[in-house]
């Protein structure tokens, strides 16, 4: 076998096998790679391989080379500075264009956190104000999806941590298009105010997070093979899973389902709540 750069054939056939079922020492031997190189292939896509999202990386990754880095010791600290200070990439670069002073592009910082050249885990953005569940408006943010070669059919899941009232929208496919779409439908139904942090994982559908910031609202990545520090909606998918069993075609299902089966989650009284429902402790923090 041999160490080899993959091409988009390469990375087509790595997908069809995995659909298939073959563990990446046989997906290696099949292709006459090195299995080391399976290996590393797929672990830069943490969400599920996609042949288009993995040639889309080798490509950013190719334009990368060579190109010298703009990440000072200076610059270094100033952004790990911000950043523990709860504030997100975007605002960090707002602040530094209000006061004239450079700073890159707040995309290049979220890419340098993915990249671990900032010293500072993803999950440490979200505040602690999230995370102890006292004020409303952070949001987990997930999408359940059909079984596969059912359809591309899914459902973008949105709860609210404090009063676990939960939401999902039925959406076409797992494309930041679509999840964007879904974002925008729970914006119409929730005044601005409800609406502070949104936190998902880092699946290609949140891709859509620059267009989430620009409404104003703080968008955090949870640490990769950490769904617990996104529990609450975690579980709640798994209760839609009780209606809806892994092998449903999510394409199929009504709106009218969909919505009783949202009724029956959030009407369910919550030990965690003092046994009120979701939907109480919702309408209590709007009393």
């Amino acid at each position: 076998m041999i160490y080899s750069h993959l091409t988009i054939t390469h990375r087509i056939k790595i997908e069809t096998y995995l659909d298939l079922g073959l563990k990446p020492c046989q997906i290696a031997s099949k292709l006459g790679v090195h299995k080391s190189t399976i290996s590393r292939e797929l672990r830069r896509c943490q969400n599920g391989y996609s042949a288009d999202l993995a040639q889309e990386q080798y490509d950013n990754r190719a334009k990368q080379k060579g190109r010298k880095s703009c990440l000072t010791p200076k610059l270094k600290k100033e952004i790990e500075d911000g950043l523990k200070s709860s504030w997100s990439p975007e605002q960090i670069w707002g602040r530094y264009q209000l006061e004239q002073k450079p700073m890159v592009a707040f995309k290049t910082i979220y890419n340098w956190l993915y990249a671990g050249l900032l010293d500072l885990d993803l999950s440490a953005l979200r505040r602690k104000e999230i995370r102890n569940r006292k004020t409303l408006g952070h949001w987990e943010l997930d999408t359940v999806v059909s079984s596969r070669g059912k359809s591309k059919g899914c459902s973008a899941t949105f709860l609210e941590r404090k009063t676990r009232f939960y939401l999902a929208f039925k959406i076409p496919d797992r494309t930041a298009k679509s999840m964007f779409s879904a974002i925008e439908q729970l914006c119409k139904l929730f005044p601005k105010e409800t609406l502070k942090t949104f936190t998902s994982d880092r699946g290609k559908e949140f891709a859509c997070y620059p267009l989430v910031e620009n409404l104003g609202i703080s968008f955090f990545f949870a640490d990769p093979y950490s769904s617990w520090q996104r529990g609450s909606n975690e579980n709640a998918n798994g209760l839609q899973r009780e209606y809806f069993p892994k092998k449903t075609d999510l394409a199929a299902i009504s709106d009218e389902d969909l919505n009783k089966t949202l009724y029956d989650i959030n009407h369910r009284p919550r030990k965690c709540l003092a046994y009120r429902t979701a939907y109480e402790a919702l309408v209590d923090e709007f009393e």
